[in-house]
């Protein structure tokens, strides 16, 4: 079965058809950059313009960069609209709507590193903000927001987040030492047996992850930025067979 995964994020909005069983798209993906503001009605536009490229009728997923419970929004922090009560799965036409960085855990669980994975797996996606999705021997513990934890008595995101390296200028071994830093806080919170690094800084892994050492072993993603677009496709398809 295929779906069409739409994955939001603070900077771009991507979408791409995706073949479920494989874990794979099977065309290219499409990218907008997010609406500033972005408010609900300019974002659930941009959906619908993905759609509309691949004028599809199927099943579609989308990710939400936030707390996300029943279709409806939690919590928003790094969109700036009116987001809190919206129910975006009605806003988005139907879709199945989730966490991002919970999106690109299942993903990866599925398809990539975390298959077969026992004990307690943590996806942390760096971006814009810092997502994340904890598993325990498989199953999801839905929208943990680690990205929040306190450091240096501010969010965690906000100091070794990828936007944070930009924003401050940090080479890439100074910016792992920031990650070195968060990981071992929630290493100590979690104690997993593994930690994948995801997000749009996954596929520059070689550049930061040599200087982080940890008991942990961390791996890069091997779905690297697409890992929410499959993730979003896979629980569309999922809520589908569900409803048939």
């Amino acid at each position: 079965m295929d779906a069409l995964g739409i994955d939001i994020g603070g900077s771009g909005i991507k979408g791409a058809p995706v073949d479920v069983r494989a874990g794979e798209l099977t065309a290219e993906r499409l990218r907008i950059p997010t609406p500033h503001p972005a408010e609900p009605g300019a974002v659930a536009d941009a959906v619908a313009r993905i759609v509309r490229h691949f004028d599809w009728t199927g099943p579609v997923g989308v990710t939400f960069p936030g707390v996300v419970v029943d279709g409806v929004v939690r919590t928003a922090v790094n969109l700036k609209g009116s987001w809190a009560g919206v129910h975006a799965g009605e806003l988005f036409g139907g879709a199945t709507v989730l966490n991002d960085a919970d999106a690109a855990g299942m993903a990866e669980m599925t398809y990539g590193k975390g298959q077969g994975q026992p004990g307690v797996v943590l996806m942390l996606t760096f971006g814009t903000g810092i997502g994340s999705a904890l598993f325990a021997d498989g199953v999801l513990v839905p929208n943990t927001e680690l990205g929040h934890l306190q450091l240096h008595g501010t969010d965690a995101e906000h100091r070794a987040s990828d936007r944070a390296r930009e924003e401050h200028g940090l080479g890439w071994h100074k910016w792992a030492e920031r990650v070195e830093e968060y990981l071992r806080h929630v290493e100590m919170l979690f104690t997993p047996s593994l930690i994948v690094i995801g997000g749009g800084v996954s596929k520059k892994a070689d550049k930061f992850l040599p200087h982080i050492s940890l008991d942990t072993p961390v791996v890069p993603a091997a779905l690297l930025n697409q890992a929410g677009i499959i993730g979003a496709a896979r629980a569309a398809a999922q809520a589908g067979a569900h409803a048939g």
